[in-house]
């Protein structure tokens, strides 16, 4: 995609405007990503006093990077393969014995 097809666009993130550069067709989701992001901040800000804004970004950051490995994890092709694959080393490994 050529650099003049993307969207400026600002979000705010924790009090602070950011300027990105997304596709036109990405816009609602970005913008329903961030509000969402920017809640959970909220979140950990009301959880976790003492902290600086930095640390509840991070905080929030850990957590759906957290959220998205297990939900790959929990994906049931992902486990069936996994489990195939298991199998076919197990029956090599038995077949050197």
């Amino acid at each position: 995609m050529q650099e003049d097809e993307l969207l400026a666009i600002n979000v705010w993130l924790s009090g602070r405007s950011y300027r990105i550069r997304i596709k036109p067709e990405e816009e609602e989701a970005v913008r329903k990503a961030v509000k969402i992001a920017d809640e959970k901040v909220m979140e950990m800000r009301a959880l976790y006093t003492g902290k600086d804004d930095q640390d509840y970004i991070a905080m929030t950051l850990l957590t759906y990077a957290g959220d998205s490995a297990m939900t790959a994890m929990n994906n049931p092709f992902l486990k069936s393969e996994l489990k195939g694959m298991a199998d076919r080393i197990d029956n090599a490994l038995n077949k050197l014995d």
